[in-house]
């Protein structure tokens, strides 16, 4: 069964916010007790936390879907909904975070490095935060703005000082089973490495990590073997070691020919042509290794590597080896900028920023607004209560919505959309000559929207019956 995964598809959904509530106060000898229904609680947020114990993506093979929880209403007798939890996903020390199509997002490396990969979503504004001097009493609350849902990929980078690269069964895992306390399966046959394997190697006062990559291929770069998957493990590296086998039994291979695809190969995935090299001559006790070594040795060198000849199994030539990497290791880190604590950094919106934009959609003949306030607005109003929805259009009005559709040519009756296109509101609109609280009627109803009701037409019919008369009354007196 896999143990090793170091690339995922995944799909998270942070928690909805909850709505808010519409309640009036109701307590005896009070009838008038004013709006008291409380605001829903925010919605998780999905977070990626880097964790120095995690060393693997297979969790997240498994169970790829991760959401959290849900915020909760709001209740009356000023009851604000319960917030939700915060859903914390551990991932390793390098891992890369990217979008569907290939965008990186962001690069975790460190412990307590942390992502949001999902916005959970704001809590609903109950009536009695909507009560002011001029709506008195709201007969609306506001819903929860749904979570972001999103699909991310995450691809794990191994964060190592040093790489083995070299072609299969070079010895490669023996060699760092021998450097540092590593226990890689060791065999004689091509793909025992089927994972990076990491050590921890100790140089006198210098403390590096070493990484033994599976081994590579001709055409390893293009997805030949298992190169394509585990080179991105190599891109981190400060110095790239190349495991040369000096006893190789295949006719058609030399070191330096496998040196020379190797390199081919890391030419052709890109982005390691500053890194230093090594080379490490593999299996010297066995005689025709010693005899080839001394051969190629003076044909590398010329070349401006620096060499090594070492058996792992003999154990010859490590001290030497681990102490030369300890130096290039350390040299790496102190040509590296010093980190800087984060520092906060605050970006205020300029004082001509409408904060959304009017455009014309001629496929679909319609005036669309996209902005971040409009958008949620929308998802925050319930349809169904015409004094929310009179609400929104007050809001759109103080926004300068109305204004923008004005100048960019819109008229009584042209459709409007608000939001993007597969997901957007779409209305006629009708310019809104007056607006607040002056316009409301019972609570939950707003004239704007509907024709005048049969019991308020009759109240005025009399009303006016009733001036008529005392009209007659005034200038003929009683009959």
């Amino acid at each position: 069964m896999t143990t090793f995964v170091d690339r995922v598809e995944l799909h998270v959904a942070a928690g909805n916010g909850g709505h808010g509530c519409a309640s009036v106060h109701r307590e005896k000898f009070k009838p008038l007790g004013g709006p008291d229904g409380g605001n829903g609680g925010r919605g998780g947020d999905v977070t990626l936390v880097v964790d120095q114990s995690v060393t693997t993506l297979l969790d997240y093979h498994h169970s790829p879907h991760r959401k959290a929880t849900n915020g909760q209403p709001g209740a009356g007798d000023h009851r604000s909904g319960k917030d939700g939890q915060d859903l914390i996903l551990p991932v390793p020390d390098g891992t890369v975070v990217l979008d569907k199509q290939g965008n990186v997002l962001a690069d975790l490396v460190g412990e307590g490095t942390t992502y949001i990969a999902g916005q959970g979503g704001r809590g609903g504004l109950g009536n009695a935060a909507l009560a002011s001097a001029r709506r008195k009493a709201p007969g609306f609350a506001l819903l929860g703005v749904p979570g972001e849902s999103t699909d991310i990929v995450l691809e794990l980078k191994t964060v190592a000082d040093v790489a083995l690269v070299g072609y299969p069964s070079a010895g490669k895992s023996s060699l760092i089973s021998v450097l540092s306390a590593a226990k890689p399966k060791i065999a004689d046959y091509p793909f025992t490495t089927l994972v990076p394997n990491l050590g921890v190697v100790t140089a006198g006062a210098t403390v590096y990590t070493i990484a033994d990559v599976p081994g590579l291929i001709p055409g390893a770069s293009q997805g030949k073997g298992l190169g394509l998957e585990f080179l991105r493990h190599v891109e981190r590296c400060s110095v790239l070691v190349h495991v040369l086998d000096t006893a190789t039994l295949e006719s058609d291979r030399d070191p330096v020919s496998d040196l020379d695809i190797i390199e081919e190969e890391l030419k052709q995935y890109g982005g390691l042509d500053d890194r230093p090299r090594i080379v490490v001559l593999n299996k010297i006790d066995i005689p025709d290794g010693q005899d080839l070594a001394d051969m190629i040795r003076p044909d590398l060198e010329a070349r401006g590597y620096q060499v090594f000849e070492v058996s792992a199994v003999a154990r010859t030539g490590l001290k030497e080896l681990s102490f030369a990497l300890a130096g290039i290791v350390a040299e790496a880190r102190a040509a590296k900028p010093k980190e800087e604590a984060t520092r906060i950094v605050i970006r205020p919106k300029a004082v001509d920023d409408a904060g959304f934009t009017v455009t014309f959609d001629e496929t679909n003949e319609v005036y669309r607004v996209r902005g971040e306030k409009p958008e949620r607005w929308i998802r925050q109003t319930d349809f169904n209560n015409d004094e929310a929805v009179g609400y929104l259009a007050d809001r759109l009005n103080r926004l300068g919505v109305e204004d923008a559709l004005v100048k960019a040519g819109a008229r009584s009756g042209d459709g409007v959309a608000i939001g993007p296109e597969e997901n957007a509101v779409v209305f006629d609109w009708e310019p809104t000559m007056m607006a607040g609280a002056e316009m409301l009627g019972r609570r939950g109803e707003d004239h704007r929207l509907e024709a005048p009701r049969p019991a308020a037409q009759r109240r005025r019919d009399r009303d006016a019956e009733r001036d008529e008369a005392e009209q007659e009354f005034k200038e003929f007196g009683p009959f």
